[in-house]
């Protein structure tokens, strides 16, 4: 039986808010440029039209594959956006997700109808397409929520890294300083950190320890109750 509704659908859509650390400790977003219209030739976040028969996280992937070649992220769910008149093509919801990537393990590619894509700094964006900007401002408010509770920071470092990246990571995040000897005693105290035995190379100071995070131990420890908190 075919059924039909009386009332009209909105288009849907997927927005991506990637964002990364580059060498410089500057937290960067990833953005498109458009090549189609509305808004050709301006900067947007990495998205699109969800297909028939498509879930949306599976949307998500493929638009941000296509638009920048980036793959293997681990997208979470941000938020959905239905205002009338954000599309001037008519009315559309989308659902934007949000994913924390190593910088250096991915080449991007500018593809589909992306112009250009490329890193911006988190504080100097352009001005953005639809309400994207709206968007990523609550993805970094997002960021700075989860990322006191949840390890997430991990995902934007290298994975052998020193303490010191690590403090820098949290402090660029929060947008505050933290006391150097406090934040290395709380961090070991939860016991999730792998100490290396290997060091800083090619570094004008005294090289610094190297540590990984122990996933394993984390997901272990979780079962117990464990509480990450910075």
């Amino acid at each position: 039986m075919v059924h039909a509704y009386d009332y009209p659908r909105p288009a849907v859509t997927v927005d991506c808010v990637v964002f990364g650390l580059d060498q410089t400790d500057c937290l960067q977003v990833l953005l498109i440029q458009r090549r189609l219209p509305p808004f050709v030739r301006q900067w947007a976040l990495p998205g699109g039209f969800v297909r028939p028969h498509e879930g949306l996280e599976e949307a998500a992937r493929r638009e941000l594959q296509e638009e920048t070649d980036v793959t293997g992220l681990c997208l979470e769910q941000l938020q959905t956006y239905g205002q009338p008149g954000r599309d001037p093509r008519g009315h559309t919801v989308t659902v934007a997700f949000y994913a924390l990537g190593n910088l250096w393990d991915y080449q991007i590619k500018a593809a589909t109808d992306a112009k250009a894509a490329r890193w911006w700094p988190w504080d100097r964006l352009p001005a953005l397409a639809f309400d994207h900007g709206t968007i990523v401002q609550d993805a970094i408010a997002k960021l700075r929520t989860t990322i006191r509770h949840k390890p997430i920071g991990f995902e934007l470092l290298p994975t052998k890294f020193t303490l010191t990246q690590l403090q820098r990571l949290y402090e660029i995040v929060l947008a505050r300083p933290f006391d150097k000897r406090n934040f290395r005693k709380k961090l070991l105290k939860q016991d999730i950190l792998i100490a290396l035995e290997e060091k800083e190379t090619n570094v004008p100071h005294r090289a610094a320890q190297l540590y990984r995070f122990d996933h394993t131990k984390y997901i272990e420890r979780q079962k117990t109750g464990f509480n990450f908190d910075l």
